[in-house]
């Protein structure tokens, strides 16, 4: 037994990430140029000035994703490129650019999917507040609606955020990604609900274009392993329940409001005064319909008799290897939430090189995505609606404050030259996706 028939085999990618081109043809400046731009900031020292230069090389990229059978791209586009103050004036050449990658997809029958936020907030916004700033969810509504105007006649898959546990817990809390401020709880509550309330705006303004339009959130998660089938219901338990403490790392903080119109009354009772007000209308509007759930997950936490032994395996990022992390997170969320998932993030980081042959030898990353799509293979056998599979990410890039020592990609970066030389786990990837999963 396989995958469905019409499952969505892609890859992904980030703006910031791999497109450079930071100042140029009217692009405006967002916390991420000014964060990498502060010495000690990034481990590395580097910025995504250049990156991949994917904004000059998109076509040779795209012609490259073709040749390795992906079906689908997701990738996000930067605010700041579209409008370089946050809202005002359009820059078109920002618009040119996305809707020449769109059609160059388009013409090798690649499947855009466009997440419209990965945390590349424009500076000029984070002047004014940024997410703080309760006008914020109106500056995303307006930038949602150019997008859907613009790209609504091509694009019918949009992602409204990706990650704002993410941007929210490393970048206002632990300060150490953009802006790197460190707030609060009652401050991070009233970011949250300005996300939610951006989503919902931006949902309306994207269906109003295009009201077959599928959307949906991508959020990051560490789903809960049971240790053995007794532990099941104590990992549902322990993995949807949300209290203050870390609540936006929960995927029932995002995902209660968007899918049932509430939030987590055990969050409600211990932030009390703290939490923002809030309106039934506000909660209406939040409530928006969605179409799908978006995870990324790389990790998991083990729920019963579990004891990590020294020696586990890890990755290059240290981050533990948990092969069943995709089977459980699509388990769960479906369970709860009862909308098709896909998985819009999963890979490993390595320290790749290029052989002496010329090739890249990856072979820890093929045995990686294989142990992880065997789960979410046996999650759809089970009777879960998964839709689709991104690996993260399609080419080495800046990965954040790690820089570019981090390899994430199925394509090697030569950062020098940027030549791209696909790995054996593009071509391992690509097999896969020719057999649509029969191969696990």
């Amino acid at each position: 037994m396989s995958f469905k028939k019409d499952f969505i085999w892609g890859a992904a990618t980030a703006s910031y990430q791999i497109e450079g081109a930071w100042n140029l043809d009217g692009k405006g400046p967002n916390i991420w140029d000014e964060f990498t731009h502060q010495p000690g900031k990034i481990s590395d020292n580097s910025t995504g000035d250049t990156a991949c230069d994917h904004y000059h090389l998109y076509k040779q990229d795209v012609k490259m994703m073709a040749e390795l059978g992906l079906k689908a791209y997701r990738f996000s586009i930067s605010w700041s490129r579209i409008l370089p103050n946050g809202t005002g004036k359009i820059n078109q050449k920002g618009i040119d650019f996305y809707n020449n990658l769109i059609d160059e997809l388009l013409k090798y029958n690649i499947t855009p999917f466009v997440t419209l936020y990965h945390w590349d907030l424009p500076y000029e916004l984070y002047l004014q507040g940024g997410w703080l700033n309760p006008q914020s969810s109106e500056w995303f509504r307006e930038y949602s609606r150019i997008i859907a105007e613009n790209f609504g006649d091509r694009v019918n898959n949009f992602i409204t955020f990706n990650e704002p546990s993410v941007f929210m817990g490393c970048g206002y809390l632990q300060g150490s990604h953009a802006p790197g401020v460190q707030l609060g709880n009652k401050d991070l509550l009233r970011i949250g609900h300005n996300i939610l309330l951006s989503h919902g705006k931006s949902v309306q303004e994207l269906r109003k274009v295009n009201p077959n339009a599928q959307i949906g959130i991508t959020l990051a998660t560490q789903p809960k392993i049971p240790v053995s089938p007794k532990d099941e219901q104590a990992a549902y338990d322990a993995y949807f329940y949300e209290g203050l403490g870390g609540f936006f790392w929960g995927t029932n903080y995002w995902l209660d409001p968007i899918v049932f119109g509430n939030y987590p009354q055990k969050l409600l009772e211990e932030a009390g005064d703290m939490f923002p007000a809030f309106t039934n209308d506000d909660m209406k509007l939040i409530n928006q319909k969605i179409d799908f759930i978006g995870l990324n997950i790389y990790e998991g936490q083990y729920q019963g008799d579990y004891k990590r032994t020294p020696g586990t395996a890890h990755t290059e990022l240290s981050w533990d290897v948990y092969p069943d992390a995709l089977k459980w997170g699509v388990k769960l969320n479906y369970k709860r939430y009862n909308l098709p998932i896909y998985i819009t993030e999963n890979g490993l980081s390595t320290h790749d090189w290029v052989s002496l042959d010329g090739k890249v030898h990856d072979l820890n990353r093929i045995d990686f995505l294989h142990r992880y799509l065997r789960g979410l293979k046996q999650a759809a056998e089970e009777g879960c609606e998964v839709g689709g599979y991104f690996q993260w990410s399609l080419m080495d890039n800046f990965e954040w404050a790690k820089g570019y020592n981090p390899r994430f990609g199925l394509v090697y970066v030569d950062y020098k030259t940027l030549e791209r030389i696909p790995k054996d786990s593009a071509y391992w990837y690509k097999q896969t996706i020719e057999s649509n999963g029969e191969n696990l």
